[in-house]
């Protein structure tokens, strides 16, 4: 279990969400924790990746490796 302080700005906000989402403030906090953490990592593979190639391709570049663009 964590406990956690919110100012109350940040609260009314999180109710809001809550109850435009008919969810529950824990159902929301818990979802914006795991996004964070998911992202938290994919920025480290990001990152690892980036030292191990040390090589950059622009979007476009990108987009036509992968055949989205012709």
């Amino acid at each position: 279990m964590l406990a956690i302080r919110l100012e109350k700005e940040l609260e009314h906000e999180l109710d809001l969400v809550a109850k435009a989402r008919k969810s529950s403030r824990s159902a929301v906090v818990r979802e914006a924790i795991v996004r964070y953490l998911e992202d938290n990592e994919d920025l480290a593979l990001a990152r690892q990746a980036l030292a191990e190639n040390g090589t950059r391709k622009s979007l476009k570049e990108l987009r036509k490796d992968l055949g989205l663009d012709d």
